[in-house]
């Protein structure tokens, strides 16, 4: 996996069985955690939507003590943590077999360094012309079917382009290839409504949590691609970026604006608590 530590089911491994149900079909979830000096950051999120995502396929949450633990042993320091889970091995066949053990990975990479001048003047990002399809079983699960942001991914190689935007096939926004879309109007901030597809991210949440206690009224709704351009401020959020402006989308340009800036201290001050 190109990890500098793995766990498998606890132990100190890299490999998985062929008949591994996540590999297979995607059969599982899977989370991003940022990690500061030995402290998985907004954590309290990740493990919240890890059990949300494990509810809607039907697999057991593992505890968040383990959990912890297993973070810790593979990122003593500063970096990023990958935890997915998987319904586990099973024979040949869609059906899953009763009562299989589901297979826990836990692996530490290095923390991933961004350019400072993402967050302090804002990136240029592209509307994909890839379409997500709904599915609304699955809407906002981070599970391992991550095809469709696969391919829009390969869509750009410009290094310029910092991300792509994917709307859904009735003309709404609703989140970028890794992160989720904010936009704000008149000092009101809304962000995609991700019931029919889309992933809601653990920094998604947080934010907007912050926002809600800070009196900024922050609603779900659906956004199409005009109300997008009509903005005052688009930002962009995932664990690893924390928040970053949009400046930039086609002819479209941003300055980078006032609630962006107060929700990346917001994002800082929780961090610096957490």
């Amino acid at each position: 996996m190109g990890a500098s530590t793995v766990l498998v089911d606890g132990r100190a491994r890299d490999t998985i069985g062929i008949g591994d149900r996540g590999l297979a079909f995607g059969d599982g979830v899977f989370r991003t955690i940022a990690v500061r000096a030995g402290r998985p950051l907004n954590l309290r999120w990740h493990l919240r939507r890890l059990a949300s995502d494990c509810a809607a396929l039907g697999l057991p949450v593992p505890g968040e003590a383990l959990l912890a633990g297993e973070i810790a042993q593979v990122a003593p320091g500063d970096g990023v943590v990958k935890v997915i889970l998987t319904r586990g091995d099973s024979t040949r066949g869609y059906a899953p077999v009763p009562g299989a053990a589901p297979t826990r990975i836990v692996a530490g990479f290095p923390p991933v360094r961004h350019e400072a001048s993402r967050a302090r003047d804002g990136v240029a990002v592209r509307r994909c012309s890839l379409t997500l399809s709904e599915q609304p079983r699955l809407a906002g699960v981070k599970s391992l079917n991550r095809l469709e942001n696969v391919l829009a991914r390969a869509e750009w190689d410009d290094v310029s382009i910092a991300e792509g935007l994917l709307g859904d096939p009735r003309g709404h926004v609703v989140e970028g290839v890794v992160s989720n879309v904010f936009v704000v109007k008149d000092q009101r901030v809304r962000t995609p409504e991700l019931t029919r597809c889309g992933v809601i991210g653990a920094q998604r949440e947080r934010v907007r949590e912050l926002l809600g206690a800070a009196g900024v009224e922050c609603s779900e709704a659906d956004i199409g691609w005009d109300e997008l351009e009509a903005a005052d401020e688009v930002f962009l959020t995932n664990s690893l970026i924390d928040a970053w402006p949009v400046a930039r989308l086609g002819s479209r340009t941003w300055p980078v604006g006032p609630v962006t800036r107060r929700v990346q201290a917001m994002i800082a001050q929780d961090d610096a608590r957490d």
